[in-house]
């Protein structure tokens, strides 16, 4: 023996979620969008993502300990006030990197590129470790895509926001399940978490 203690087990690891901000449309809206990009996406030969999954992400944020959950909220509670959001989605756009389909505005709505650099100068600020590519409002409509075509016209369809929303990630064999865990408003009148 060579006298040296032995060490004692490493303390187990908190458990972590990964969790993103975005904005969360409700069914009506996710409906509307599915059924405006259901040719586009059939032509694709992608793989549909169900509309369940629908969304625009403003940031994402990563493996988030769960002790530090409810300080997050704190924080992006913060950061309201950017007011009522409105995002038209008008045409599919294909992505050949990640090669996926979106529904994209023809800009980004007026303010909503602002207020997003400042969630994420303040996530970051916190300590949290946000993914700073530049902002791109998108919904990702379908995946894998097979033959891409370019940009085409949608039929406008009309989302609205007066809350953002985070959300956990988990992955499963079938596939991501998002789950709202808590909303915020988009009005600075009302700064408590709903």
């Amino acid at each position: 023996m060579s006298g040296a203690e032995p060490r004692s087990p490493a303390p187990p690891r908190e458990r972590t979620r990964r969790l993103f901000l975005a904005l969360w449309p409700d069914a009506a809206m996710r409906e509307q969008l599915a059924h405006a990009v259901r040719k586009g996406v059939r032509g694709s030969g992608g793989r549909r993502v169900p509309q369940g999954n629908y969304h625009i992400t403003l940031a994402f944020i990563g493996a988030v300990p769960e002790g530090r959950v409810a300080e997050l909220g704190a924080v992006v509670r913060a950061v309201t006030g950017a007011g009522p959001i409105e995002v038209p989605l008008q045409e599919l756009a294909y992505w050949p990197g990640p090669r996926v389909l979106c529904a994209v505005p023809p800009a980004p709505p007026a303010g909503l590129a602002g207020w997003v650099d400042r969630l994420l100068e303040i996530l970051a600020v916190a300590a949290f470790a946000p993914d700073l590519k530049p902002f791109r409002p998108h919904v990702t409509v379908a995946r894998k895509v097979m033959r891409p075509s370019a940009s085409a016209a949608l039929h406008p369809v009309l989302w609205r926001f007066d809350e953002f929303a985070l959300i956990e990630s988990r992955t499963l064999e079938a596939g991501p399940v998002y789950s709202v865990v808590q909303t915020y408003p988009l009005s600075s009148g009302a700064l408590a978490a709903k």
